[in-house]
C-alpha cells in the first residue's frame, strides 16, 4: 500500500482548493476531467484503500475523543457520482460513527421554519462524521435558478427585498463559522462534472437495465439549466469559501480519481483535527489494573495469564 504523508495530500488537494476571497468562473478556473499527473488509475486503487483504511483510523478516534464532529458537505449535479464517492470513500468507515443524510423538497413543517433550521436539524453529533448529500447549499442554487421556490418559503416581505443571495452567503458563512466555535469542522466537496459526461451518464441510465432506476425525466429537464446552474455554483463558490469552511472542487469526470481526491480532503482534515484515544483517570486506570489482575488469575492451566502484555509493555501501559 502506498505510504500517504501530510505533504503528498497537500499537493493532490491545492489545485481544488477555491481560495478565499478570490472570484470564481466554474468554467474557466476548474477542469472537470483534471487527474493529478503524477497519479495513473492503476495506481490509484492503492491510493484510494489507504486513504479509506486511515479514515477508518481517524473516525475511531474522533468517536472515542467526543470532542470534534465533522460536517461533510456534497454538492453536485445529478449524475455527478455523490452516491458513489459515499459509498467508496467512506466504505470501511464504522457506520454507528457516520450518519448520511440526502434533502429533498422541503416539507411544510420545513417550510414554516427558517431556511437553516431543518439543516441544523441534521447536524452530526462530537465524535461522529456527518455527510449531506445535497446540503444548505441549495438554498441558494436549486432556490436560485427557480426562482418560485423562493416564494414558497413565506418570507415576510422586507426579506425579499434588496439583494437575498449575498445575504444568504453571508448567514451560510457565519452559521459555518458558529459551527466551528462549537467543535464541528465544516468540509465543503463540489463534484466537478462536464455537461458531456453528464449526457453519457444520463444515456448509461436510459441504455442499462441495471441503471434504468437511476433515471429521472426530471433530471434531462433541469439540465436544460445547465448554464444557470454554472452560474450559481460560480457565485456559491466566490462568496462562500471562507478560511474557516474553503470549498475543493473535485474533479468527477473519471470517477476513480474523484473519489480518491474526496477520501484525500476527509483524511487531511481529520489529520489536522488529530483526534487521540482518551487517556484513563487515575481512579480508571487503577480499575482496570485490578481488572485484569482478577482476570490473570482466572486463566486456565497452560494458557498465558495476559496473551497481550508483551503488547502492553511496548505501549508503556
Amino acid at each position: 500500500m502506498p505510504d500517504i504523508t501530510a505533504k503528498m495530500l497537500g499537493e493532490l488537494i491545492e489545485p481544488l482548493r477555491v481560495t478565499p476571497g478570490s472570484k470564481v468562473t466554474l468554467a474557466k478556473d476548474y477542469d472537470p476531467a483534471f487527474k493529478a499527473g503524477w497519479l495513473n488509475r492503476s495506481e490509484g486503487e492503492g491510493y484510494l484503500q489507504t486513504g479509506i483504511e486511515l479514515l477508518a483510523s481517524y473516525q475511531e478516534r474522533l468517536a472515542a475523543q467526543d470532542t470534534y464532529g465533522v460536517l461533510v458537505v456534497l454538492q453536485a449535479l445529478d449524475a455527478a457520482g455523490k452516491d458513489g464517492t459515499i459509498r467508496h470513500v467512506m466504505s470501511g468507515v464504522n457506520p454507528q460513527g457516520v450518519t448520511v443524510h440526502s434533502f429533498k423538497v422541503p416539507s411544510e413543517e420545513e417550510l414554516d421554519h427558517d431556511f437553516l433550521w431543518r439543516y441544523a436539524q441534521r447536524l452530526p453529533a462530537r465524535g461522529q462524521i456527518g455527510i449531506f448529500n445535497r446540503s444548505h447549499y441549495e438554498e441558494v442554487l436549486v432556490v436560485r435558478v427557480h426562482p418560485h421556490l423562493l416564494e414558497r418559503q413565506r418570507l415576510p416581505p422586507a426579506s425579499m427585498r434588496g439583494d437575498v443571495w449575498r445575504r444568504r452567503y453571508r448567514e451560510i458563512n457565519d452559521w459555518e463559522r458558529y459551527l466551528l466555535d462549537n467543535g464541528f469542522r465544516v468540509v465543503k466537496l463540489f463534484l466537478n462534472m462536464s455537461r458531456e459526461e453528464q449526457r453519457r451518464r444520463f444515456l448509461a441510465r436510459i441504455d442499462l437495465p441495471e441503471k434504468n432506476w437511476k433515471f429521472s425525466a426530471g433530471d434531462v429537464a433541469e439540465r436544460s439549466h445547465w448554464d444557470e446552474y454554472q452560474r450559481a455554483f460560480s457565485e456559491m463558490l466566490t462568496h462562500t469559501s471562507t478560511e474557516w469552511a474553503p470549498w475543493h472542487v473535485i474533479p468527477a469526470d473519471h470517477k476513480w480519481f474523484a473519489r480518491i481526491a474526496v477520501g484525500a480532503v476527509l483524511v487531511d482534515t481529520l489529520m489536522e483535527i488529530d483526534p487521540h484515544y482518551p487517556k484513563p483517570e487515575p481512579q480508571a486506570r487503577r480499575a482496570l489494573q485490578d481488572a485484569r489482575v482478577q482476570l490473570e488469575r482466572e486463566a486456565p492451566k497452560g494458557a498465558a495469564p495476559d496473551p497481550f502484555e508483551e503488547e502492553r509493555r511496548r505501549a508503556g501501559a
